[in-house]
């Protein structure tokens, strides 16, 4: 089958097609014929040897296609099914998963919509639910919500009828507010920090500063977020909200909660550029992903 992998650690010149024997599956994995995967910002610090991993390397972590086969212990799940999930080695036209993080994908979602789903939707749902214990009516302050996980996140609140502001630069202002938005910071030119108060929850995806000055906007007993590092014991205390920082694990229930508000239409994957499984396609979109000015998700076309 054909593939595009890395042989070296490197620059996006290190994307090359390859073909490859087809992937071997256990009793609760299933075989997928790739129709459809995006590209994470995981995959080109993996690309230049900042993450590890053994070479050859098939990169991926997100894929939409169909079920091939099924292993004998697969009960949900069969051939002909189509399916979005978390994998690995998605840069290919078969790839496997375990059926307890593949589900189906709703009739009204196309694969490259679904191929856009698995990481940053689940991250984006552990982030506001289960980490950020959102309410109903919450007023949430979601950073860098034109990205993949912030346009998702965005979706996700409004389903719980939240106030949300986010920043984003100034030519996402009609996109953040068209997914759900209720108020728009510019970053580049406005201070988020002296805008906003009294909020009960903030996603943080950047880090660093931005992080800093997030603890001044939440209320007495508000919870911070954070996708990148430990939020400061100190500045908790001092502001008297709570804090966490996780990595996120997939699970096929969280999967199934995203598939049922696509099939509602109430999140709706944004895949600002489609490319060509090709090595200069996967090179191009390595190359926009590297650039951080991607609205929503970038995907690649296999079928």
């Amino acid at each position: 089958m054909k593939t595009i992998l890395i042989e070296e650690f490197g620059a996006v010149d290190q994307l090359k097609e390859k073909d490859m024997p087809m992937p071997t599956f256990k009793e609760n994995q299933v075989l997928i014929e790739v129709y459809a995967f995006s590209i994470n910002p995981v995959d080109w610090k993996r690309r230049e040897g900042k993450v590890g991993g053994k070479l050859p390397m098939v990169l991926g972590g997100d894929v939409a296609g169909i079920v091939k086969e099924i292993g004998s212990e697969v009960k949900d799940l069969k051939p002909g099914d189509r399916v979005f999930a978390n994998a690995t080695r998605t840069y290919a036209e078969y790839t496997r998963a375990r059926a307890e993080v593949t589900a189906k994908i709703p009739d009204n979602m196309s694969f490259e919509e679904a191929a856009a789903v698995p990481l940053v939707g689940q991250t984006a749902w552990e982030a506001v639910v289960e980490q950020g214990k959102i309410k109903d009516g919450d007023r949430v302050l979601i950073h860098a919500g034109a990205g993949g996980v912030g346009s998702t996140a965005i979706q996700i609140a409004k389903h719980f009828n939240a106030y949300i502001a986010t920043t984003a630069s100034k030519e996402n202002a009609e996109f953040v507010k068209s997914i759900g938005a209720s108020e728009h910071i510019d970053y580049k030119n406005e201070d988020f920090e002296e805008k906003l108060k009294d909020f009960d929850l903030v996603i943080d995806p950047i880090g660093g500063k931005t992080q800093e000055k997030s603890y001044s906007v939440l209320k007495p007993g508000g919870r911070l977020v954070s996708l990148v590092q430990e939020p400061d014991e100190e500045k908790l205390k001092e502001h008297g909200i709570e804090g966490v920082y996780f990595s996120m694990k997939p699970t096929g229930e969280r999967l199934k909660k995203l598939a049922e508000l696509m099939e509602t239409n109430e999140l709706i994957p944004i895949v600002s550029q489609t490319y060509p499984f090709t090595e200069e396609g996967v090179r191009e979109a390595h190359k926009q992903s590297q650039s951080g000015h991607t609205r929503g998700k970038l995907v690649v076309k296999v079928k």
